[in-house]
């Protein structure tokens, strides 16, 4: 138990600083570009995204410290956690095209590629443990929101 409770620390700590990283590399985006473009009707208050965020970033490293906690060696863990893997990677790059490079196009193209990558994660992570997919459904229901919200910017400008 102690081990598998360093795992979801390390995982929950990694999910994190790739958070961090990702809004720190496009702060001056947000606080400009991003607030002249045209948004559609369903876009949330900006508020809402740091703690949103914050939230599926820890229950994201839960889930992926959690299916390490099973064993590395097992075939379907290591599938698992590259899936989850790629997956954070796309994240954190559909945040440096959509605002790093003020690109809403590279940015759905990458956020569909993230909810293809996520999904094939959920279903990694279900074979290895139930909870552990389950953690990940409401990132994936906010990564289809996203990709909506993302569409709609994309049509809009």
């Amino acid at each position: 138990m102690k081990r598998k409770l360093s795992y979801i620390i390390i995982c929950v700590l990694v999910c994190l600083v790739i958070g961090f990283l990702a809004s720190m590399a496009t702060q001056s985006s947000v606080d400009s570009w991003y607030l002249t473009l045209n948004k559609p009707s369903f876009n949330p208050p900006s508020w809402l995204f740091a703690p949103v965020w914050t939230t599926l970033y820890i229950l994201m490293g839960i889930s992926a410290g959690w299916v390490w906690g099973k064993g590395f060696h097992h075939k379907w863990v290591k599938t698992g956690l590259y899936h989850f893997g790629f997956q954070l990677l796309l994240n954190a790059l559909w945040s440096i095209a959509f605002f790093g490079l003020k690109n809403p196009f590279l940015g759905l193209v990458i956020i569909l590629s993230l909810v293809v990558m996520l999904s094939f994660t959920i279903r990694w992570f279900y074979v290895v443990s139930k909870v552990a997919a389950l953690l990940l459904v409401p990132y994936l229901l906010w990564v289809c929101f996203a990709t909506a919200l993302n569409y709609k910017i994309w049509e809009l400008n």
